[in-house]
């Protein structure tokens, strides 16, 4: 426990480094940094770091995190965005020769590289405290790129991990669920308190593991137009498939189109995308693309 006292997972030395530099917290970067060392170990353990690992932080904030993940790992690459906190991460992590600061836009770094410097192109592990506002479009960035990966262990709003992990007919199941149990099995670590950050959020956290898929559960033959669909399928939740995929702007098909599949499918032309479970999806997805499909006459296109 001593050792802990001089780490910043202790709030005093929390308060003191940030004081220390004359930090202000941006609302702007979703900035609330972990106080509480329990949380931490779970988030470790989670992870399941081995000194094989070459870890990739998103948001180190002042390194509380970095410093446990530097002492598991065999890389800690630490990419934070706010300018302000580089000079201190460079002081909480001096002694740890294993931690890469970079200072950078995650959603703007040439991600495949990085993994190919440090890692030599092998999988990576993925551990952070995500900025709430932006937690989505780092998630899917990640897994988007096709970078290679292995897992995901991330502290995020409670509310968004519950819709990570939910299946069809739950209120909280869309677009978000389907994206991520596209590439990987979800699993619900803990339940955090606003009062273990600083500052405390407005919203209560939740620590969440997604381990990526070697292949996705469900076979389809064009993943973009699928989650074109899914996408449409939930821009308004009341509609019916037929109207949310007949009246996106982005997808060619008509109505008309929508039902035929669905009717050579076996299902209903007034069901709502929350039914849906990845396979049907997919399943729609290769229907609305096939020749069947798309072989319509000229005048019936509107």
């Amino acid at each position: 426990m001593d050792e802990d006292m001089e780490k910043l997972i202790n709030p005093q030395v929390t308060i003191a480094t940030i004081k220390k530099h004359g930090f202000d917290f941006q609302k702007k970067f979703g900035q609330n940094f972990l106080i509480d060392r329990h949380v931490l170990e779970k988030i470790i353990d989670a992870a399941e770091i081995t000194k094989e690992d070459c870890v990739l932080e998103v948001g180190p904030g002042i390194g509380t995190l970095t410093q446990s993940l530097a002492e598991c790992a065999k890389k800690v690459l630490a990419v934070e965005i706010d300018e302000q906190l580089i000079p201190i991460l460079k002081e909480t992590l001096s002694a740890y020769d294993n931690v890469e600061i970079i200072h950078a836009d995650i959603l703007k770094m040439d991600l495949q590289a990085m993994v190919d410097k440090y890692h030599q192109g092998n999988p990576i592990k993925v551990v952070a405290n995500l900025p709430y506002y932006i937690t989505t479009p780092i998630i899917m960035e990640l897994f988007e790129r096709k970078i290679p990966l292995d897992s995901i262990t991330v502290m995020v709003q409670k509310e968004v991990a519950q819709r990570m992990q939910v299946g069809p007919g739950t209120k909280d199941y869309g677009a978000l669920s389907l994206a991520v149990q596209y590439y990987a099995k979800p699993y619900l670590v803990a339940n955090v308190p606003p009062n273990c950050f600083i500052p405390r959020p407005s919203v209560a956290s939740a620590v969440i593991r997604l381990t990526r898929y070697s292949e996705p559960p469900v076979q389809v033959r064009n993943e973009t137009l699928m989650f074109q669909i899914i996408r449409a399928s939930f821009n308004q939740r009341r509609k019916t498939l037929v109207n949310g995929i007949g009246n996106a702007a982005e997808l060619p098909y008509t109505k008309a189109d929508v039902a035929q599949a669905l009717k050579r499918l076996g299902i209903s032309e007034s069901v709502r995308g929350e039914a849906f479970n990845l396979e049907d999806f997919a399943r729609l997805s290769d229907a609305l693309e096939s020749d069947e499909s798309r072989d319509r006459p000229e005048e019936s296109v509107e």
